[in-house]
This record gives C-alpha cells, sequence and structure tokens, in this order.
C-alpha cells in the first residue's frame, strides 16, 4: 500500500464526459487525499452533455459522495459533433445497474464556475480534462487571465503516435480541434496523456478481479463498467482487456513517480484533412520551437493498478 504525507491537498477541477474511464477517473480522485476536487464539469464528449452530466450524478450518487456538478458545453466552438456511443454504449456508462441520482447539477454553467474558481484561488488550481477542451477554451476566451492565474492543466487527448477515432487524431483532440488549438497555444503549463502512454494500462480480467475481489458496491461498480468496456477494445483491436485513459492523469496527480515524461512541443492540426486533430509531436525537437507540455511516454503499470485498487477500496 503506498502512503504518503499529505501537506496541502491539490486543488483541481475534473472536466469530462463520463464515459467509463471518466467515471473511474473521478473515483480515483474522489478517493485520494492528496487532492481536493474542488467541482467535477461536464462536457458532451463520449455521449451528449445531457448523458455525461447525468452519468456524472450517477457516479457521484454510487460513491455517495458531495462535490458538486457543473453542466457544460454540449457541442464543438465550430465543427458537428461526434460521439463514441459504439465504444461506451446508448447511455455512456452500460454495463453496470445505474441508480437514480438523488441530486441534481448545480446551476451554475461549467465554464463560469472554472473562470471563477481558479480567479478566486490564483495559482492554486490545476484542470484537469479527460474529455473535449471545449469548456476549457472558453473559459480561457471567457477571461484571458486565466492563463496566467491556474495552476496547469494535465489532460487526457491526443497522441505522439496513432489516432483512434481516425488514423492520426485521437478522440477528444477531434471532437473540437479548435479548441485544443486554444489551449495548446495559451501558455498554461501543459500535461498531455495520450493513447501512446494510456493505450499501456489495459485492465485484464486479472486486473478486472483484484477490484471485483474488493468485495464492495463500487469495487463491483468499476468491476462491471470495465467488463462492458472490453467488449469494443477486443472487437476492434483483438486486446483482452481496455486501457482505462481518464485515470491516468488523475494518478500522475497523485504518483508522479509511475510515469515516464518528456518535454515537447505539440501543435493541434486545425485543418478538415485526413489529419485533422493530430497532436503533431516534435518528438526530437526539429522544428525549434520550446516545448509547450510534458507528455506522456511510459507508465508503471503495475504501480498504476495497485493505486486504483488501493484507492477504490476505500469506498464502500
Amino acid at each position: 500500500m503506498y502512503t504518503s504525507r499529505v501537506l496541502s491537498p491539490r486543488k483541481i477541477i475534473l472536466d469530462c464526459d463520463p464515459g467509463h474511464d471518466d467515471a473511474i477517473a473521478m473515483m480515483l480522485a474522489l478517493a485520494s487525499p492528496e487532492l481536493s476536487v474542488l467541482g467535477v464539469t461536464t462536457v458532451y464528449g463520449n455521449v451528449g452533455v445531457d448523458k455525461t452530466t447525468r452519468n456524472a450524478l450517477v457516479v457521484r450518487e454510487v460513491l455517495q459522495a458531495t462535490v458538486p456538478v457543473y453542466r457544460g458545453a454540449d457541442r464543438p466552438l465550430v465543427r458537428d459533433r461526434i460521439s463514441a456511443e459504439a465504444v461506451h454504449g446508448e447511455s455512456g456508462l452500460d454495463g453496470p445497474h445505474l441508480p437514480e441520482p438523488t441530486r441534481s447539477e448545480e446551476e451554475f454553467h461549467a465554464v463560469r464556475f472554472i473562470v471563477d474558481t481558479v480567479m478566486a484561488n490564483p495559482g492554486e488550481v490545476t484542470l484537469v480534462p479527460t474529455g473535449s477542451l471545449t469548456n476549457v477554451a472558453l473559459a480561457l476566451r471567457l477571461e484571458p487571465r486565466l492563463a496566467e492565474n491556474v495552476r496547469g492543466i494535465v489532460l487526457m487527448g491526443g497522441s505522439v503516435d496513432l489516432g483512434n477515432w481516425t488514423p492520426a487524431a485521437e478522440f477528444n483532440i477531434l471532437c473540437d480541434p479548435e479548441a485544443a488549438r486554444i489551449v495548446f497555444e495559451s501558455g498554461v503549463k501543459l500535461t498531455m496523456f495520450g493513447l501512446n502512454a494510456t493505450h499501456q494500462t489495459p485492465a485484464s480480467p486479472e486486473r478486472v478481479a483484484r477490484l471485483r475481489a474488493l468485495g464492495t458496491t463500487v469495487g463491483a461498480f468499476t468491476a462491471d463498467l470495465l467488463d462492458f468496456f472490453r467488449g469494443h477494445h477486443e472487437e476492434r483491436y483483438g486486446w483482452n482487456g481496455a486501457p482505462i485513459h481518464d485515470a491516468c492523469v488523475v494518478a500522475y496527480l497523485v504518483r508522479p513517480d509511475l510515469f515516464e515524461m518528456k518535454s515537447m512541443y505539440v501543435e493541434i492540426d486545425t485543418t478538415n484533412g485526413p489529419s485533422a486533430g493530430r497532436t503533431v509531436c516534435d518528438f526530437w525537437r526539429v522544428t525549434g520551437k520550446a516545448p509547450n507540455a510534458d507528455v506522456a511516454m511510459n507508465i508503471d503499470v503495475n504501480g498504476f493498478y495497485d493505486l486504483l485498487v488501493e484507492r477504490v477500496g476505500t469506498y464502500a
């Protein structure tokens, strides 16, 4: 069991589109004393924003948590919306039983919450987007001073190499390349977890069994999520388990020692050609441009799962 002395929990806002792996990221964040989750904001993505918001409320219900949930953007800045029901099911969280939420989302819009919270806590709040970057881009445009007041942005999106929604593009970035470009050109300290790293974390049946063996409601819920999520990845890639992409960003905030990072310049392709949405990563620094992101390269996968099982095990 990993333990650390928490002097002052890191303040974060989790911006997500639940989604199976978003749900597990939310579980990990709320179970980690190293983090103070100020709010969960939702965005369209895996499914529409009505469903992603409901799913965040469902996960909060399962966890018996009190974190506020704020509904955000329902569409990209300029493009048509895409979605991933083929991966996550019609609800966005197919697999386990989904209880009816007993509390609704907050009245404030997610973007307003992000701006107000960061500006009220200058230099202290880290944004953790695990879906499209539309909410974050809108916040940067609504309040230009946000870039110099946010502590950093740690995101799941893109890839150093291959895409998953097109040959070139990862889904979250492809959802709104223009928003991603705003974020990557903002000057904010960025940390990027792309597919090249997150694909290292498949939830094999043995790993899922560890979660189910916890004998808790949340352990079983997590295992049911991963059992369903595995189906798409078996069919598409022939893998015996689904990667838990979004939990990687939360694990990094808790245990950065589990990850190998590399600084590089990352540019977003906003053209309409076959490379639309690609994160063009200057691995060899051939452009001469200063790095704008720390990019995850390798993960201590056994350490990652030890952390996940331990923290999920703190729930009833």
